[in-house]
């Protein structure tokens, strides 16, 4: 791997860390400490109202009783609204008005604000015109709320943060495409996109908080390491704390690498 690799780590401070948390954690720290890269880690706090008072702490802490240390200060969202507001301003020849609510739009956008607002309808939020081979459709910038989406910022902070390879839970893949093309719309260099398997429960959903997945125990659990480390197709190493674990993963030359998607 070229020299100047840098990962990320963005969890949504609205709750604690679940397994299929600490699998994106494990599985992006693994693959930026094997390409000898840089690892960051970002809170994707910008949906304020889902926020959980202290839970960005939390998750921080938790991270480094895992071993999952960070290269550089951690950032925050909502500290950024100024650098989204110049990018909304960059891309305003690619975008329109929408009058939509979410109840009217069950599936893939239609366009029905694309060529202007129906009448009698007041504009409230921000698309992006995405080209019709996405199955997307034109997805929301900003919010009827005001607040902006997530598919907006995680690709200006990516690029702010000279992000190259971005390692996330495979449930994000959909998200991947419009958010190639919005930074080639701000002329972004691309990152590399690679997708985890996603932990699930006994029914088969994606565990997260709105299935009511356990927290972890936030202390560090070596066990629970393990686990995730198996998850992700590697035999954990030996050790008896996390970072021994960690730092014994890597050495070995099954330790994960995963394929490059875009």
């Amino acid at each position: 791997m070229a020299d100047g690799y840098r990962g990320r780590f963005a969890p949504s401070p609205t709750g604690p860390l679940h397994f299929g948390s600490l699998v994106a954690a494990v599985g992006s720290w693994l693959h930026a400490r094997r390409n000898n890269g840089k690892w960051l880690v970002r809170m994707e706090d910008i949906d304020e109202p889902r926020c959980v008072p202290g839970a960005d702490t939390l998750i921080l802490k938790t991270l480094e009783a895992y071993g999952l240390e960070w290269d550089e200060a951690v950032v925050w969202q909502t500290q950024r609204h100024p650098l989204y507001a110049e990018a909304l301003k960059q891309l305003q020849p690619y975008t329109f008005p929408c009058a939509c609510t979410r109840k009217e739009i069950p599936g893939r956008y239609p366009g029905t604000c694309r060529n202007g607002i129906p009448p009698g309808r007041a504009p409230r939020a921000i698309r992006l015109r995405v080209p019709a081979d996405m199955p997307c459709g034109d997805v929301v910038l900003r919010r009827a709320d005001g607040l902006y989406s997530y598919q907006f910022v995680v690709v200006i902070d990516d690029a702010a943060q000279h992000i190259t390879h971005v390692v996330r839970g495979a449930d994000l893949l959909d998200s991947t495409p419009p958010q190639i093309y919005l930074h080639q719309l701000l002329h972004n260099p691309v990152p590399t996109y690679i997708h985890l398997p996603i932990a699930t429960n006994a029914a088969g959903e994606k565990l997260s908080k709105q299935t009511k997945a356990p927290a972890i125990p936030p202390h560090g659990d070596a066990e629970t390491l393990r686990k995730a480390i198996e998850f992700l197709g590697a035999a954990p190493g030996p050790g008896a704390t996390c970072r021994e674990i960690l730092a014994a993963t890597l050495s070995q030359p099954d330790s994960p690498t995963y394929p490059a998607q875009r």
